[in-house]
């Protein structure tokens, strides 16, 4: 569906905050006085290819170039960032456009596949019609020399948590995030969703065209194939989760190369795939 050529008066991105503050009643044993609560800002974000629309999600209107970088990638739009020649982020009062002027052969193949597609919060999947879409070829991993012992996973874990600002305001988002034994968080960002907040670590990381071999992917959520899709085309060799993973995604994670943590906590963490880049044995 192309864009129409009705005009809106363009909003000052600045303007957009990522959270608000909410009228609440609250019950805690009793009826407490009335205050409020901050809670995230919810946008719709239209993401368009050469003029022509082609998703709109919903999502926290912050970090939005690494956002659009990152679906472009998972989406297998683009295979690279610089099959993209231009991107501006345009606000308006009805939600946030962003514009990406793509090669003009990934173009092509994207005109050859076009859907449009408007999900809720985090969706993965609206729009997808067939099963080799939802289930493409699985992108291997490389890597297979990196090794973390399980004081360094469980510590990349606990810092993801330093990371997030939003989270500490609201209680009310994921967050994805990049650590390395070196130098801790080397990116973290947050969204409503993890499908989102995942794209939108694969954009910063690839827009900086950063090497993630020595590294681990975290995620404040449960792991489902989505997750794994989009680490695999980050590259990373492990992904650590806070909570369990589907068993599609274990599968996919094995088929990769990958090696995936779930259950992470302050005290340990379960391996389902790939082991041998846990080093059990040290201190």
């Amino acid at each position: 569906m192309d864009n129409c050529d009705l005009e809106f008066e363009e909003v000052d991105l600045n303007d957009i905050p990522t959270h608000v503050p909410a009228s609440r009643i609250a019950w805690r044993e009793e009826v407490l006085p009335g205050t409020h609560r901050e809670v995230p800002e919810e946008e719709a974000i239209a993401i368009t290819y050469n003029g022509s629309s082609h998703a709109v999600m919903m999502a926290t209107p912050d970090d939005l170039e690494d956002f659009a970088i990152g679906f472009s990638l998972t989406e297998r739009i683009i295979v690279d960032p610089e099959d993209v020649h231009s991107l501006e982020i345009v606000a308006f009062p009805t939600g946030v456009e962003a514009r990406l002027w793509i090669d003009d052969r990934r173009a092509r193949r994207l005109s050859e596949r076009r859907r449009s597609l408007a999900g809720p919060t985090g969706c993965g999947l609206c729009g997808v019609d067939s099963l080799e879409e939802a289930l493409p070829k699985i992108t291997a991993v490389n890597n297979a020399d990196a090794r973390f012992t399980p004081r360094q996973i469980v510590r990349a874990i606990n810092d993801l948590s330093d990371g997030q600002p939003l989270f500490g305001e609201t209680h009310a988002v994921h967050a994805a995030g990049f650590w390395t034994p070196q130098e801790g968080n080397v990116a973290v960002r947050e969204d409503l969703g993890r499908h989102n907040a995942m794209d939108k670590l694969v954009g910063a990381l690839c827009r900086q065209h950063r090497d993630v071999g020595p590294g681990i992917a975290t995620i404040t959520s449960r792991v489902s194939v989505e997750i794994v899709q989009k680490a695999a085309i980050l590259g990373v060799s492990v992904l650590v989760a806070v909570s369990a993973p589907t068993s599609l995604a274990i599968e996919t994670a094995r088929e990769a190369g990958m090696t995936l943590i779930g259950v992470a906590r302050h005290d340990g963490f379960e391996t389902f795939t790939h082991p041998e880049r846990v080093d059990f044995m040290a201190v």
